[in-house]
Parts: C-alpha cells; sequence; structure tokens
C-alpha cells in the first residue's frame, strides 16, 4: 500500500513538472500623449524618476547646469478639468550637485543658497492654463531663500496612462517637461549672477489607486 501511495505521487509530481501552470506574460506599459488616460485623482512625484536643472550662466561664457537630487511633490489631478488641477513641490537646495569638485558644499553655503538657514525651495501653483493637447502652463508662486516671486512653467505632457497598474511601482503615471526662469537679483544672490537662471524639470507624478 505504501509503496502504491509512493508511486502514486511520484507520478502526479512528475506531471506536474512536465506541465507547469502557464505564467502570464508580463506586459511593459508605454505612456501615450493623450492626457485623458491619466485617471483623475492624487498623484505623487515618483523621487527615482523626477529630474530638476538649474542652468546657470558662467559668466557669459557658458550654461553650467547644477541638478537637485531631493525633491517631493503632490498633483491633484482631473484629465476633464485641468484648470482645476493644483501642484505643490519642494526641492531640498543642499542636495545640489556639480561636477565640479568641492563646490556644491558652496553653493549651499550662505555664500549663495543659504541651505542651513532656508533649506527648501517651495513651488505651489496658483492656476493650470492648458494651450492644446499636450501644453500648458502652470503659475504659481517661488519661494527661495525667504523671497516669494510668481514664476511661470511652460509644461509639455510627455506621457500619460497605466503604468504597472495595482502593483507597487507606479500605478498610473503623468509624465512631465518643464521649464520656467527666475531673475537671480530677486533671491539676493551676488551681483555677477545676471541673467535669468532656467529651471527646467523632468518627473512623473503616480498615482497607486
Amino acid at each position: 500500500m505504501k509503496y502504491a501511495f509512493a508511486c502514486a505521487f511520484v507520478i502526479l509530481a512528475s506531471a506536474a513538472m512536465a506541465d507547469p501552470a502557464p505564467k502570464m506574460p508580463l506586459v511593459i506599459p508605454h505612456g501615450t500623449q493623450d492626457v485623458t488616460q491619466a485617471i483623475p485623482g492624487e498623484y505623487t512625484l515618483d523621487p527615482n524618476h523626477v529630474a530638476v536643472l538649474a542652468r546657470v550662466s558662467h559668466l557669459g561664457f557658458s550654461i553650467s547646469v547644477f541638478r537637485f537630487d531631493k525633491v517631493q511633490g503632490k498633483l491633484s489631478w482631473d484629465p476633464a478639468a485641468i484648470a482645476h488641477s493644483q501642484l505643490s513641490a519642494t526641492v531640498e537646495t543642499a542636495s545640489i550637485a556639480t561636477n565640479v569638485a568641492g563646490f556644491a558644499a558652496h553653493l549651499a553655503s550662505d555664500d549663495y543658497l543659504k541651505s542651513a538657514k532656508f533649506p527648501e525651495a517651495i513651488f505651489v501653483s496658483t492656476a493650470f492654463r492648458p494651450t492644446d493637447a499636450t501644453h500648458g502652463k502652470v503659475d504659481g508662486q517661488f519661494t527661495l531663500m525667504g523671497k516669494t516671486v510668481p514664476l511661470t512653467f511652460d509644461v509639455t505632457l510627455v506621457g500619460a496612462g497605466p503604468g504597472f497598474a495595482g502593483g507597487p511601482t507606479m500605478g498610473h503615471v503623468i509624465g512631465i517637461h518643464g521649464e520656467g526662469a527666475i531673475n537671480p537679483q530677486d533671491f539676493g544672490l551676488p551681483a555677477f549672477f545676471k541673467d535669468p537662471i532656467q529651471l527646467v524639470i523632468d518627473t512623473e507624478f503616480d498615482n497607486k489607486s
């Protein structure tokens, strides 16, 4: 009896290994330039897919590019009523990076960004103004080193739609490219900063609901 049972077990196990249950194929998502594919709701900026760049004139000779590595943001979104959307974002100014050795710490010091006293740059939207199906302007208030000025970003939709929807990683996604510019003298930066500083943002916002 025991021998018969063992034989049956071996036969069943062999059959299971020979005919495994089929696996569902992995579907790789791809964004579309259709903003209606982004479901309404609350989105969070994806820290793994963000770049905040400051493009600064180097004494009129070239453009120096600085990157900020620590960014947070929230987006309230409804593709059927884009003008009612709201955005807030913060950048840790001490997270500035440059390829000049030791210069990042100097930029974060009291000589420039005063990061110890003013650790964050903040943008809070006041209006969303769509201009066509994939472009628009986002007006807001930008605060740096304790001073607040109006700032407008020109925004381009890069892609929208379900990412790995329902999974722990992406959910639904809106990906954008944004460009704006500030006057360095509005924030008391040294006088040799004469030209506008361009701010460039590439990021994704995720809704995991």
